[in-house]
């Protein structure tokens, strides 16, 4: 009998140190990087500067996911962020035309995340309408102002430190776009851990009712993560545009979905409670090998689509067996 309750509480033990579900992200990365690497030896996929280029390409989709990691783990969605990168896109080099004022830029694209996470977390919070529907009616709102305001065409950016500085500027031969992603990345891992709000964030998600028993003010948090999502895609916004040299109403679209897929598959439950801030940024960078890959092996842009959709069915099947199993 001994023996039994001995071996019971080894594999308890197991299971509470080690959850497969927050670590497939992890294997899966190194398995996809081997695959690649065996299949598309002779086509340059382990070439130092298509792993660099993989890390411009998913930087606005991993700043993303940092946010979006704080509002699924308040159990909440926002369907909004890739029309809010291409309005910000457009805000900023609207203003950089007309002042060439490269702070003044800057401030007009966050205002503008700031504002849009503010009616999403209000709408939310206040009105009591469900995260899905608002976040689903303001990306279509705001796409169409994006495509509104000058009439689908893009607007160039001539100033070339803006360029430089928020999309194609190197430091040592490293890609400017992998600093600010590293910057996010630490930001968001300390804010989650090693913070009051991160650990209120999560007792919302995981439960909010017994969360605002214990004195937790969950339509502020749930509110706060709105906004955070808001500025963090303003500001993958500002990188789409330095990145592109350009803003265009095309920029996000579809980001949406390959960020809620990098989150779950970085462990984060959707139904809240639990999230990983490296896990996400994981997923990302996973999400864009894959694309990579693809893009090298030459498979078209409809076989690209259904692999990623693939890939989001996968994710969220996960995220429902590890909150089952909890």
């Amino acid at each position: 009998m001994q023996s039994k309750n001995n071996g019971a509480g080894v594999k308890a033990f197991i299971k509470q140190k080690f959850d497969l579900s927050k670590a497939i992200v992890y294997f899966a990365f190194v398995g996809m990087l081997i695959l690649f690497a065996i299949l598309l030896s002779d086509k340059g996929f382990l070439s130092v500067n298509n792993l660099l280029n993989i890390t411009r390409q998913t930087a606005m989709i991993s700043i993303m996911a940092i946010a979006m990691t704080f509002v699924i783990a308040a159990a909440q969605i926002d369907l909004s962020i890739g029309s809010v990168t291409a309005l910000t896109s457009l805000i900023t080099a609207l203003i950089l035309s007309a002042t060439n004022n490269i702070i003044l830029a800057l401030l007009g694209g966050l205002a503008l995340g700031a504002v849009v996470g503010s009616v999403n977390g209000l709408l939310v919070t206040a009105v009591g309408i469900p995260a899905f529907l608002v976040t689903l009616g303001t990306m279509g709102i705001i796409r169409g102002f994006a495509m509104w305001i000058t009439d689908t065409a893009a607007v160039p950016i001539m100033n070339q430190t803006y360029n430089f500085i928020f999309g194609t500027g190197d430091i040592g031969g490293i890609p400017i776009l992998l600093f600010w992603t590293l910057l996010f990345l630490v930001f968001g891992i300390l804010l989650l851990n090693k913070t009051a709000f991160g650990r209120k964030v999560l007792a919302t998600g995981g439960n909010e009712v017994a969360a605002r028993f214990t004195g937790i003010k969950t339509n502020k948090i749930k509110y706060l993560t709105f906004l955070m999502s808001g500025l963090f895609a303003a500001f993958a916004g500002i990188l789409y545009a330095g990145r592109m040299q350009a803003g265009r109403y095309t920029y996000g679209e579809g980001d949406e979905l390959s960020v809620i897929a990098a989150v779950i598959l970085g462990g984060t439950s959707m139904a809240g409670g639990v999230g990983s801030v490296l896990g996400s940024v994981v997923g990302s960078l996973l999400m864009g090998m894959i694309n990579n890959g693809l893009i090298i092996a030459g498979l078209s842009v409809a076989q690209q689509t259904i692999v990623r959709g693939a890939i989001i069915i996968l994710a969220v099947a996960l995220g429902n067996k590890s909150q089952k199993n909890r």
